[in-house]
Formats: structure tokens, C-alpha cells, sequence
């Protein structure tokens, strides 16, 4: 995208990016955060594109509030998460809970886009049978999908089994209440909870989409896969959705309030 800003004839536009996390313990709470704002700067620098950074740490998401946010009347808004909301509080409440509240925030934000990426799954179940169930299946997935595209001695495979994978497949089976931080949800049970917090679903780009399936076929295993359902573009190995990402607008005739 900076790349993009830069060659445009009429020059560069502003970017500013609010990056947000939750506080990590230790000295520096906000080092992930500041680093992020550093090596971006300094690639903006390098295009010559006119860049500002804001790194937020909140203590949890649904305590961020708008007016954190600095935002700009008459700037192009967008929003970005990415595998971030299986994070949201654990649902004591379902009609008021932390994850509903943070969409109706996204929503008053009226951004121009807001972009969504989850991990696909139902790991949020209250009931550890059912729960561990399916993190067998969905795991059983992805080790499978490395196992056929990289070595198991290769240093980078061990680091992404050991921290990401590990660590998240340990919470959900393992822990209870406040101390389980990854809820995943189906992608199905998100599109309803945005369509709850008065967003409008936009279509899949068939032109990217045809571009992932080109380049999948050329350089990827076969058994991976990118289709379109319901306007979220999936992601997954041998039949079974990984992720899935989908792109929304404020819905102008919805009562948010």
C-alpha cells in the first residue's frame, strides 16, 4: 500500500495508522507496538510517503474508546483486524458481550471499510469435550498442511509450533473463564454478529480472488484451497476452512444506537 501511495501521480496521500494491542507484561508493555510504528516509519521514509503513527495499548479491546483515537473528520477511514477479535472477553453475557460492544464501536466509528480476518472454529465453547473436539480437528489440519510443505527440522516450522500454535491450542484446552484468551468462532457466527452491529457485508473482489487461485495453482500445493461463500473469502487444507476474511461497510439504513 505505501508502495502504491508513492507512485501516484498526484502525489503521495497522508497515511496514518493507529496500531492497537492489548499490554504485554514486562518493562516495556508497549514494545511490540512502538517497534511496529518504527519499521513502518521508516519504510514510509524510504517512498517518501507522509506518515503518522499512534500505538495504543489498552488493557483489554472493548476499553478503547473513540476518542483514543484522534480521528480526523475528513479522513479515509479504515479498519483492519486481523485474528484479533478471537481475543475478545469470554461471553458471561450474550446480549452485551465484550465483542458485541467493540462492533457497535467499530460501527459508530463509521469507517469508509472495515476489514475482518478470524480464525475459523468453534473453540469457544463453554463445554471442554465439545471444545477439545474440535481443536483436535482444526489443528489436526494445520500440522498436516506443514507437514506437506515443510520439513520438521526447519527452525522457522518449530518457532511457529512452539509460540502461535502451541501456546493458542494450550489455552483453549487448558484454561477456564479469564484465563482462556482464544475464542475462536465459526465465520459464520461473525457475519451475524456484524450484521447485529449494523455493518453491510461488500462482495469478494473476483479479480483477486481469481489472482489466489491462479497463483495456487501455479506455486502451491494442491491441497490447499481459496473459494468464495457468502461473500467471505475461505481459506484452508483438504476441505476444511482455516480462515476466512471478508470486507464490510457501515449499513446507512441501520439503527445503531
Amino acid at each position: 500500500m505505501i508502495q502504491r501511495f508513492a507512485q501516484q501521480e498526484e502525489g503521495a496521500p497522508k497515511l496514518r495508522i493507529t496500531g492497537i494491542d492489548i499490554s504485554q507484561p514486562g518493562f516495556r508493555p508497549c514494545e511490540m507496538i512502538e517497534e511496529t510504528g518504527k519499521r513502518l516509519a521508516d519504510y514510509a521514509n524510504m517512498f517518501k510517503v507522509p506518515f503518522q503513527y499512534q500505538g495504543i495499548a489498552a488493557s483489554r479491546w472493548d476499553t478503547v474508546k473513540i476518542e483514543d483515537l484522534n480521528i480526523d473528520e475528513d479522513e479515509v477511514l479504515i479498519i483492519n483486524c486481523i485474528f484479533r477479535m478471537k481475543n475478545l472477553g469470554h461471553e458471561t453475557d450474550p446480549i452485551n458481550s465484550a465483542r458485541d460492544e467493540v462492533l457497535k464501536t467499530m460501527r459508530r466509528m463509521n469507517p469508509k471499510v472495515f476489514i475482518s480476518g478470524t480464525v475459523n472454529g468453534l473453540h469457544s465453547s463453554p463445554f471442554f469435550i465439545q471444545r477439545f473436539k474440535e481443536v483436535m480437528l482444526h489443528y489436526s489440519s494445520v500440522f498436516d498442511m506443514l507437514d506437506a510443505n515443510v520439513p520438521r527440522d526447519n527452525e522457522a516450522r518449530k518457532m511457529i509450533e512452539r509460540i502461535p500454535f502451541g501456546r493458542d491450542a494450550l489455552n483453549i484446552i487448558a484454561c477456564e473463564d479469564a484465563e482462556r484468551t482464544q475464542r475462536p468462532e465459526s465465520y459464520k457466527q461473525w457475519q451475524a454478529r456484524f450484521l447485529k452491529a449494523g455493518f453491510q457485508q461488500l462482495p469478494v473482489d473476483q479479480a483477486m480472488l481469481k489472482n489466489i487461485v491462479h497463483m495456487k495453482n501455479l506455486h502451491y500445493h494442491e491441497d490447499f484451497f481459496a473459494v468464495e461463500d457468502r461473500g467471505w473469502l475461505l481459506q484452508g487444507w483438504k476441505g476444511r476452512v482455516i480462515y476466512a476474511v471478508s470486507k464490510w461497510k457501515p449499513n446507512e439504513t441501520y439503527d445503531y444506537q
